[in-house]
């Protein structure tokens, strides 16, 4: 949604992809960097560059030193020193805040999944001494935390006022929709009918209904490659 054109959408999906895949499966990235981020250096880098290897194996020294911290914390600690060990010079922010994420929840420690940024930036923001930065981590965390609690409290809500509401409806689809839109945050009506296994014309039908309703609404505005989400 804050693409600034078409030809964003390549990049952009590889790059949720890549997220997405690193932040669900695989070792973690305190155990090998470089694997972790899928980086590898080039040949022929030349006398003057370091090779990523060796800052990443920098990086990995200075987190071996914190182990005795929360995780939490040493995510806090990764992130910030994602920069200082020169590992954005080729990369953006969402490499640090990625493994910054997975180190939260790595030892499951009260968290199985650390949001950082759905409460707003403020967490990210780099600048200040450590307590400082670490201060403004930790409530940028209980932000993004609370504010995902209410996001999900807000879907179970609208789940239980939409399957009352469809108790009138026959078949399998509508149940099979409304369990498809309260785990997805947009659903299409092909990805829809591959989810469900129902035709084409009962997802859109239902689809329809929902949204005369007000129990969804579509988000693109168009009229082709159409997506809804649930209106909590």
């Amino acid at each position: 949604m804050r693409l600034s054109g078409v030809q964003d959408d390549t990049a952009a999906l590889a790059r949720v992809g890549w997220a997405v895949r690193r932040l669900t499966v695989g070792p973690g990235p305190e155990q090998d960097l470089s694997t972790f981020l899928d980086r590898r250096d080039p040949e022929n880098l030349g006398d003057e560059t370091e090779p990523f290897v060796d800052r990443a194996s920098g990086w990995l020294d200075l987190m071996g030193q914190a182990n005795d911290l929360h995780p939490i914390t040493r995510a806090a600690m990764g992130f910030h020193l994602w920069g200082l060990a020169g590992l954005g010079q080729h990369g953006d922010r969402m490499e640090a805040a990625v493994t910054a994420a997975r180190i939260a929840a790595s030892e499951g420690k009260g968290a199985v999944f650390a949001p950082l940024a759905m409460g707003g930036a403020g967490g990210l923001r780099a600048g200040g001494p450590p307590t400082v930065r670490l201060a403004r981590w930790l409530d940028g965390m209980e932000t993004a935390c609370l504010t995902a609690m209410r996001q999900l409290d807000d879907i179970e809500a609208w789940s239980a006022r939409t399957v009352a509401e469809m108790a009138s409806l026959s078949g399998r689809t509508p149940p099979a929709l409304c369990v498809v839109l309260t785990e997805w945050p947009f659903v299409s009506a092909p990805m829809a009918e591959a989810l469900t296994g129902a035709s084409r014309a009962a997802v859109q039908r239902n689809l329809a209904w929902l949204e005369a309703r007000g129990l969804i609404r579509e988000v693109t505005g168009q009229g082709r490659f159409r997506m809804w989400r649930a209106a909590n």
